[in-house]
């Protein structure tokens, strides 16, 4: 036992039989001695819906995974090289791919008993869209583990729309020139800080992302807490409950057995009056009887 094959486990299973899964598998490899697995086996989370939805996806449409990666890289490529004519192309095969596995992940979530809502239909589609942007989302979605969807990179569908609606530029002249070097000059400094603007953004996103996945981590962590304690707390009423009636037949057992002493000790006293009376009459039908044996020896 091993944690990536223990998560590949956990992961292809469905949400609510993720949690007694993880436990036992933690409780087994506790009981093998090997207390650091049980211990990162039992911090394995269990996915949301719609993170469960896109794990569904990528393990039963594994031929999907390599377009989606493929075309992420090329978009990212043509908006590194602001590639209009490029990027008109491929955001319409982007709209295109990513509805048709969104509908897909949605036909398997239903298939499996979880029909998609509108809200966990639009997480997916978040998560479809942060593959395409992101290529740290596109390992992470590849991988089959997703606990919550993924967000989309900063700028990346505004720029998409953006260079497709922008015309190609027209060739300059020549006695241009020198003024479009120095228009490609400026174009290329507002480039520079526009990707270092976006880079900063990326940054300040995916901080404040991880502080909502920790904190969600730790909103999870209370809750599947707090269940277990009233799972526990319902044992224990229901132990209470069987004392409870253990008690009241352990009473009344008691009382009959106090009832049963009584009743024999009535009866040993009857028995013993009894034998007084019966030995008190052969005293006096013994005495009666050698007195008159003695008269007759008298007469004669």
């Amino acid at each position: 036992m091993d944690l990536d094959s223990v998560a590949d486990e956990l992961y292809g299973l469905r949400p609510e039989e993720f949690t007694a899964a993880r436990d036992a598998r933690a409780a087994a490899a506790r009981e093998a001695g090997d207390r650091a697995l049980a211990g990162r086996i039992g911090k394995l989370r269990r996915p949301n819906l719609a993170a469960w939805a896109n794990n569904l996806l990528v393990r039963e449409q594994t031929g999907e995974i390599g377009p989606l990666l493929s075309l992420g890289e090329a978009l990212r490529r043509a908006h590194q090289d602001l590639d209009g004519a490029q990027l008109r192309e491929l955001s319409g095969r982007q709209r295109v791919l990513v509805d048709a596995l969104a509908r897909q992940a949605a036909e398997l979530a239903a298939e499996a008993g979880h029909p998609l809502g509108d809200s966990a239909r639009r997480e997916v589609e978040n998560t479809l869209h942060a593959v395409l942007a992101d290529p740290d989302a596109a390992r992470r979605w590849a991988a089959g583990r997703l606990v919550r969807p993924l967000d989309a990179a900063v700028g990346f569908p505004a720029a998409a729309d953006g260079a497709a609606a922008r015309p190609a530029p027209a060739a300059p002249s020549r006695p241009a020139a020198r003024r479009d070097g120095t228009a490609d000059a400026e174009r290329r400094r507002r480039l520079a800080r526009a990707r270092q603007e976006a880079e900063d953004a990326e940054r300040d996103l995916r901080a404040v992302r991880d502080e909502a996945r920790a904190a969600g981590r730790e909103a999870e962590d209370a809750g599947e807490r707090a269940g277990g304690l009233g799972r526990r707390a319902d044992e224990l009423a229901g132990e209470l409950e069987r004392v409870r009636q253990e008690e009241q037949r352990a009473r009344a057992a008691g009382r009959e057995a106090r009832e049963k002493e009584r009743d024999a000790d009535r009866r040993v006293r009857e028995a013993r009056r009894r034998a007084r009376t019966a030995a008190a009459q052969v005293r006096r039908l013994t005495e009666r009887g050698t007195g008159r044996r003695g008269g007759e020896g008298g007469e004669k």
